[in-house]
C-alpha cells in the first residue's frame, strides 16, 4: 500500500477517535442537555452517530492537514522582506531632540 494512502487512513482513524472522544465528553458533560436529547429519545442513538460521524470528517481532515504539513522540509531561514533593525537593551536609547527658542 503506497505511503500516502497509509498515512490518510491512520489520520482517518485519529480523527474519528478524537471525534468519539469529544462527542462522548460533550454527552456526559450534559453541553447544551445532549445527554437528556440522546439517552431519552428513541432515536438517540442515531444522533450520537451522526454527531460522531460529522465530526469525524473534520477531525479526519484536520488531522490529514496537520500530517501533510508536517512532511514539509524545513526552511533554511527567512527570504526576501525588509530586515528588522536590531534592538539592544543594554544601553540607553539616543534620542536627538530639536528645540525652538521661545519667544517672549
Amino acid at each position: 500500500m503506497p505511503k500516502l494512502i497509509h498515512l490518510y487512513i491512520k489520520s482517518v482513524a485519529i480523527g474519528f477517535a478524537v471525534a468519539l472522544a469529544f462527542v462522548s465528553g460533550f454527552v456526559a458533560l450534559d453541553v447544551a442537555h445532549l445527554r437528556h436529547l440522546v439517552l431519552d429519545s428513541d432515536l438517540g442513538w442515531l444522533a450520537f452517530a451522526m454527531m460522531v460521524m460529522f465530526n469525524g470528517i473534520v477531525f479526519a481532515g484536520v488531522q490529514f492537514g496537520i500530517a501533510i504539513m508536517r512532511m514539509a522540509e524545513p526552511e533554511d531561514g527567512p527570504r526576501g522582506g525588509r530586515r528588522v533593525p536590531v534592538v539592544r537593551f543594554d544601553r540607553p536609547l539616543q534620542v536627538a531632540v530639536v528645540t525652538k527658542p521661545r519667544k517672549v
